[in-house]
């Protein structure tokens, strides 16, 4: 990966450009990292790594795309929380977000043929983004302090992210994440992929949300009950009066990041 112009942004988080090619050529697109204010004071200090999806969201009002970010660089700094976070932007042309965001191929309504570009997109976070980040900044690289998450097509990548590469991630935060999207290659991936007993998986949905598309909750506890056969280490929430928006995911947070970072040492 080609970083370039890389600069700070605030006293704790860095952006800079940086390029997919196997996805969308030398078109660039922003990159951040966020990393505790403490380790100006203690340069020996490591932390885990948070990996995000549709990065533009994730900390600033003025870069998301509906003008409301998670607004997750408050709540770190608020809490004093010791964790790296990293987060990369989505591809904005026409459907780009939704084919990269696809682990699978299907035809869509009112969209047609959506191809999956899942993988790609994977590929380039565990191959060039992740080792960029080790790199240069201060993580605890090993399996069990790398996370993944995201929201909607990027909650759907999280799931996908930490059963296919999960000796990459061994714990993910998928929010509101769609799972109802190519159900039956999802179910299939859910039953067999190999994963470790220790894997941790948050997911969570609005309550507003369940009637969105057809058998939402059937679909909600399916995935539910393949995780729970598989063994692992689950939490799962419905959110009183939650919805599909930024706004929403902010107030999950604190929940999401109990359960990523439980249990952990160092």
């Amino acid at each position: 990966m080609k970083s370039k112009s890389r600069r700070e942004v605030t006293g704790v988080i860095e952006t800079w450009n940086v390029t997919i090619p196997q996805l969308t050529g030398d078109m660039p697109r922003r990159a951040y990292c966020y990393v505790p204010d403490e380790w100006k004071r203690d340069r020996s200090a490591r932390y885990p790594a948070l990996y995000m999806f549709d990065g533009h969201n994730v900390f600033f009002d003025q870069d998301a795309t509906y003008g409301r970010s998670w607004r997750m660089l408050d709540y770190l700094e608020q809490t004093g929380t010791p964790l790296i976070v990293a987060a990369v932007e989505c591809n904005h042309i026409g459907h780009g977000r939704l084919s990269e965001y696809s682990p699978y191929t299907c035809e869509m309504p009112d969209i047609g043929r959506v191809t999956g570009k899942g993988k790609a997109t994977m590929d380039w976070f565990t191959q060039e983004f992740k080792p960029d980040i080790d790199d240069n900044f201060p993580t605890l690289p090993d399996r069990e302090h790398t996370f993944i998450a995201g929201s909607s097509m990027g909650g759907l990548m999280s799931l996908y992210a930490v059963m296919k590469y999960n000796k990459v991630f061994s714990r993910c935060a998928a929010l509101s994440p769609s799972i109802w999207f190519s159900t039956e290659r999802l179910d299939k991936m859910l039953s067999s992929a190999r994963v470790k007993k220790d894997t941790v998986i948050y997911m969570d949905y609005g309550e507003r949300e369940m009637s969105f598309h057809p058998n939402m909750a059937y679909q909600f506890a399916l995935v539910t009950q393949h995780m729970l056969e598989r063994g692992l280490n689950l939490t799962t929430r419905i959110i009183p009066g939650g919805n599909h928006n930024e706004e929403s995911w902010e107030k999950q947070i604190p929940f999401f990041i109990h359960t990523l970072l439980y249990g952990l040492e160092g």
